[in-house]
Formats: C-alpha cells, structure tokens, sequence
C-alpha cells in the first residue's frame, strides 16, 4: 500500500464545527493504522466569512481532543504553505491550463444579472445552473450586452457527458446530479473551494479525501478537474453527515453542540467525546461501546462505517462522559475540575483547595465537569455574594423551617471538632430524634440554607469543608 496521507481542511469562518474533529478522528485513525501522515490545512479562500481567531481556536480545540497532526501552518512540513490564502500563485498555472485546453471560461456576469436568471429559472420551474451567457464571447462583447462586470470570474466548461458514477471507499459506486459550470476562480484572484482542493490535494500527496456526504453532488466536478489537468485521482470517502433529532443537518445556528468549543464549555472529557465521536460513524468495538483512540485505530477499517447519518445524541455523550469520569483517578479528577474552573472563575488559593477538597464529593454523582462545579460553587462564593435559590428558600425556609434551623445551629455550635461524622451525628440527634423530623424534613433547611439550594453533595462532608465560621454564618444567616 501507498503511504497513506490524509487531510482535514478547515476553513477559519467561526467557531470550529464539531464535524471537523469528526472527519479528523476517522482521517487519523486511518493514517495512525497504516503508518501515513494526517495534514492540517486551513482552507481560508472565503475571505467574506474569514475570522483572525478562528485558525488559532482549530489549533487548540483539536489538540485538546488529541487529534495532532504531522504536517500544517503551525508545525510545517515538505509542502508548505497550507494555508490556502499564501498559496495564490500556486493555482493560477492550472487556471490558465485550464481556460488554453478549453475547459474553462471567463465570465462577467454581474450578481444582480445572475440572481434575476436564477428567479426566471425558478418561475418557469427550471433546474437553475448558469446559462452560458459569457460563453465564447470577448470581454467586449460582454460588456456591451449589459449586466456585467470589469472584472471576470472564470468558469469550467461542463461537458455533454460528464462522469457522475465513481466509487466511494465507504458507499460503493455512487452517482451523483449533473454538474453546473462551476466557478473555480473568483474576481478578487481567489481560487473557489472546487480548484483549490484538487490542486492542493494533488501538490500535497493526498491519497485519501474524506469529507461528508454534502460533497458528494461536488465529486464530478472534482473528478473533471483532475482528468483535465492530467492528474492521478485519489480515493474518495464521504462520511454520514452527523444530524440532529429531527435528521437535519446539525448547524451552529440550530444546535449549540455543533460547536466543538461548546463541549469544552460544558466540561466534557476529551477521551468521552473522541469515544463518542467514533461510535457515531463506526459503532462499539467488540461488545463494548467504551473504547480509546488507541483501540478505535488499532482495527480501523472503512468498511465498518455505517453510511446512514447519526443522530447526535447528546444523552448517550452525558453517559459516555460520566463513565469517563468515574474512571479517573481522585486526584486526576480535581486536576482537572480546578483546570477546568480556572477557565471562567478566578481561583484564589484558598478556592482552588476547597475545591480540591470537595471533588471526591461530586465525582460519582457528575456526568460532566461543568456539573460538578456546580456542584460545589457554594464552597467558592465569598459570603458577601453568597445568596439561597428564591424558590428553595421559599419552601425550605419558611415558619416551618425556622425551628429546624434554630435546633441544627444550637446544636452545631456546641460541636468540640468540626468533622462530618461528628456534624451528621448532632444534626441526626437535634433534629431526627430531637424534632422528631423524617430525616428529608430534618436535614432540607440546613442544607438550603448551608449549600444555598436543595441539590448539593453529602451536607455533612460538605459542612466540614465549607468550615464551622462558614456554615454557622450561613444558618444564622437564614434565620433572619
């Protein structure tokens, strides 16, 4: 076998699609069986949409996954530049090549001529696709029938018979619609998506192109493009597209989740999503739907990806990510929640060892670490700030809860050590066997008050690491 090199490509116009991790977790498992290199390239031709810090946010969202890759802007490589913006005159060459074997045009049509042909086409129920105005004419000629521009665009020229069957590494033979006469350079010198991956996909030695299923329609125009220009063709591989409940394609404008920094925001493990990520496209390896990158590329084969499009079921990732959880190591797991709260919350050193200490409460109850801060933001907030959820006061605080909170503070305060045995063992005394409350009734309006709402970790280890100064201001406090 040829030394595999694969690629992901892309491009820096917002937030990191969660479909760039998926095609580069499928890309590299590939690549990491069969000893090949995976390419990073930023495809930043769209310089409408371009956004500076995008390229930086594709760099640290897939290192944090682990998906690293051999050859890119950042690292280098032997066909440098990949970036699409620095490589101009790399395409120009075949541009002309092109436009001197005839197949490829200029054309000058202006935006508002080509959106009026596209509505008659509409309103005479036509299939819409460029009408070949500019077609064998001089610029001069062009210009004269009006609707046009100084500057051309330049187009390819669709055969009569253009090939619409090839086979997939994934699906098989495929057939895909009929092609338009695409176009492959822009008046701003820019080259189009379609020229531009087949030219760097040649230079660069790519063997594989995997992308979604979307490009599928896009494949002939490709295929042309490298007949034309004399070039080997790779194998194609179009990935099922990752969809919402509904089957609709997941977006960044319906589904917040299609933002692959949205999961770093809501404290999901890297190892759970890269798990996650694969049983979407591949499925459990073996009788277990838990498994490592190492085990995923291991066996990778493309045979085994399912073609029909996932749901992405955020419920399966909570329980992935959970699991996750659960097996890390104590310390690993407040590592990583002091890591991930030091993102938003600005941890003193008097926070982050609360924090630490009150980790080994929450980490069989969380299913992401977001959760488990949650959890334990009532260790963090300084009493000044320190507030009780309205509705939990309301039912936990009311007359009924003043007695409760008087016998728990008289009760606590007599406390010779302040430890969660010692406090469980006062509380269940004054309030349980002193009340005569059902434990729910007895234990709720200290934890409402202590915690601030009616969900927290274990009340007694909490107190504890809260602190007797702490805690009895905050009872006290509720009594008010």
């Amino acid at each position: 076998m040829t030394t595999p090199r694969l690629r992901v490509a892309p491009s820096p116009t917002g937030d990191p699609h969660v479909g760039t991790a998926y095609m580069s977790l499928f890309n590299l498992g590939f690549v990491r069986r069969y000893g090949g290199r995976f390419i990073l390239r930023i495809e930043d031709t769209d310089r409408a949409r371009f956004r500076a810090d995008s390229e930086q946010q594709i760099y640290d969202t897939l290192r944090w996954l682990g998906l690293t890759w051999d050859e890119g802007p950042d690292v280098g490589g032997p066909y440098a530049p990949y970036r699409q913006s620095e490589r101009l005159e790399t395409y120009r060459p075949f541009v002309e090549q092109l436009l001197a074997d005839g197949h490829a045009y200029h054309c000058w049509c202006s935006a508002e001529r080509l959106a009026q042909m596209r509505e008659e086409q509409r309103a005479q129920k036509r299939p819409t696709g460029y009408d070949r105005l500019c077609l064998g004419k001089t610029a001069e000629e062009r210009l004269a029938l009006g609707g046009a521009t100084d500057t051309p665009v330049v187009r390819m020229l669709i055969p009569d018979d253009p090939p619409l069957i090839f086979t997939d590494v994934i699906r098989g033979e495929v057939s895909a619609p009929r092609p338009d006469d695409q176009v492959i350079l822009k008046a701003d010198g820019f080259p189009t998506y379609h020229l531009a991956v087949v030219v760097d996909d040649h230079l660069m030695g790519i063997t594989h192109v995997v992308r979604g299923e979307e490009w599928i329609s896009s494949t002939p125009k490709h295929v042309l493009l490298y007949q034309w220009l004399g070039l080997p063709v790779p194998a194609f591989a179009h990935m099922p597209l990752l969809r919402n409940a509904d089957k609709s394609k997941i977006s960044k404008r319906k589904n917040p989740a299609a933002r692959l920094t949205w999961f770093i925001e809501q404290g999901y493990l890297p190892e759970a999503l890269i798990n996650f990520l694969a049983l979407l496209g591949y499925g459990p390896q073996g009788e277990s739907e838990i498994f490592s990158f190492a085990d995923f590329s291991a066996s990778f084969d493309w045979a085994h990806v399912n073609a029909v499009g996932p749901v992405f079921d955020l419920q399966k990732l909570d329980w992935l990510n959970g699991h996750y959880i659960r097996e890390l190591g104590v310390d690993e797991f407040a590592e990583r929640l002091v890591d991930f709260a030091a993102r938003t919350e600005d941890l003193s050193p008097d926070a982050t060892a609360l924090l630490r200490a009150g980790a080994p409460l929450v980490q069989e109850r969380s299913q992401t670490l977001l959760q488990a801060l949650d959890l334990l933001r009532f260790l963090l907030v300084a009493e000044i700030d320190f507030a009780v959820d309205e509705a939990a006061a309301t039912k936990q605080l009311g007359e009924s809860g003043r007695p409760v909170i008087e016998a728990a503070t008289a009760a606590l305060q007599a406390l010779p050590e302040w430890r969660a045995g010692a406090i469980e063992e006062a509380l269940r005394a004054a309030l349980v066997e002193g009340l005569a409350l059902k434990p729910r009734n007895a234990f709720g309006p200290v934890r409402v008050a202590v915690t601030g709402g009616t969900v927290s970790p274990p009340l007694s280890e909490s107190m504890e690491i809260l602190g007797r100064e702490r805690s009895l201001s905050r009872l006290s406090a509720a009594r008010r």
